[in-house]
């Protein structure tokens, strides 16, 4: 990692932030009712650390940048598309959503509609195998608006990639993309776009639990909410961190609203749905089974924000699993406890009785 000073981040790089007045904090109006906010108790069993944080800390002022090798751009296929998603072709329209994308695979619950300003999602953390260096596993949050070909996107998670990362550890990420990925947009610092202010969360670095006695399992936090006066997009962590913002001079749909809100787990793999499909696991690797839902990949306490800053249930919301056979969803509900949303899998492997390529 390095430490940059924040107002020489590679954001102001990007043509439409020249001129950009970088917002140090969201504003006063985003005070958070006390249902977003997490409890300190709540804070003791929802800890994640950071591995470059061993070493101490960036000074104030400045940003941590996860330094690029040489050989990471070399690897790819073209430099100009470093550090952005492979554009799918699409196979067919389904609403509004960007999913049924040839070689992903996406298990998730979504909602629609046109006044969402906010999202936000407890998401339990692992560490999938993922078998080939051009794929990936991610668990993440997608706030969406445009046309299915051409929509433009703001996304937050962990994940698993190693044509980007060079490993295979876990690390918190965050992407966006104005052109379905066409020609814009990045994961993390990579390309100008993503405004940085925490001088404690580096996006791109890898992240492994502390043991809590007493405490719940390896949980990961993520808000995602447009602040209602400047109109960035607003990147918060663990209740109370916030990592930046996506500037709202990026977006033209995005300005005003979102359509799309997807909470789930996403495979990225030319090897999907035929003889020879991938091995790489979504969320822990194993089945969402009924009687023991917590091994698997999960989504607790997922929230929008419409137009007042209250957070509340999706009143209409839907799962799909595109590849139901080796990544199978499960949503539990209760008319004494919230939905919970359990997905995942180990991909084509020995027992697995429903992934049967």
């Amino acid at each position: 990692m390095d430490c940059i000073d924040i107002y020489k981040q590679p954001a102001f790089n990007h043509p439409a932030l020249r001129n950009h007045i970088i917002q140090i904090a969201p504003s006063s109006v985003m005070t958070m009712k006390p249902e977003a906010a997490i409890t300190k108790e709540k804070c003791s069993m929802i800890h994640t650390h950071q591995l470059w944080r061993k070493n101490g800390s960036c000074p104030i002022g400045t940003i941590p940048v996860r330094r690029n090798c040489q050989t990471d751009v070399l690897d790819c296929n073209l430099a100009a598309k470093y550090g952005r998603k492979n554009r799918p072709s699409i196979q067919y329209e389904l609403k509004t959503s960007n999913y049924l994308q040839a070689n992903h695979a996406f298990a998730i619950m979504m909602t629609e509609g046109f006044n969402y300003h906010g999202a936000k999602a407890d998401i339990k953390v692992w560490n999938p195998y993922v078998e080939h260096d051009d794929e990936y596993s991610t668990s993440r949050i997608i706030l969406e608006n445009g046309a299915y070909n051409n929509y433009e996107c703001v996304e937050s998670g962990w994940m698993v990639n190693p044509s980007v990362y060079g490993d295979r550890e876990t690390r918190i990420y965050a992407y966006w993309t104005v052109d379905g990925s066409s020609t814009t947009g990045c994961f993390d610092l990579m390309c100008p776009g993503f405004v940085q202010t925490s001088n404690e969360i580096a996006l791109g670095g890898v992240i492994k639990s502390i043991p809590v006695p007493g405490g719940l399992p390896w949980i990961m936090t993520l808000h995602i909410v447009r602040d209602p006066i400047s109109k960035n997009w607003w990147l918060r962590y663990q209740g109370n961190i916030s990592i930046g913002y996506w500037p709202a001079e990026l977006f033209k749909a995005l300005r005003s609203t979102v359509e799309v809100i997807q909470w789930g787990g996403e495979i990225y793999s030319t090897r999907l749905g035929h003889p020879g499909h991938t091995k790489t696991e979504m969320g822990s690797g194993d089945l969402p089974l009924v009687i023991q839902p917590n091994s698997t990949g999960w989504f607790k306490r997922m929230r929008i924000q419409e137009n007042s800053m209250d957070l509340k249930q999706p009143e209409s919301a839907y799962t799909y699993s595109d590849d139901h056979r080796c990544y199978p969803i499960y949503l539990r509900k209760d008319q004494y406890a919230e939905p919970e949303f359990y997905y995942g899998g180990p991909g084509k492997d020995w027992h697995s009785l429903l992934c049967a390529y």
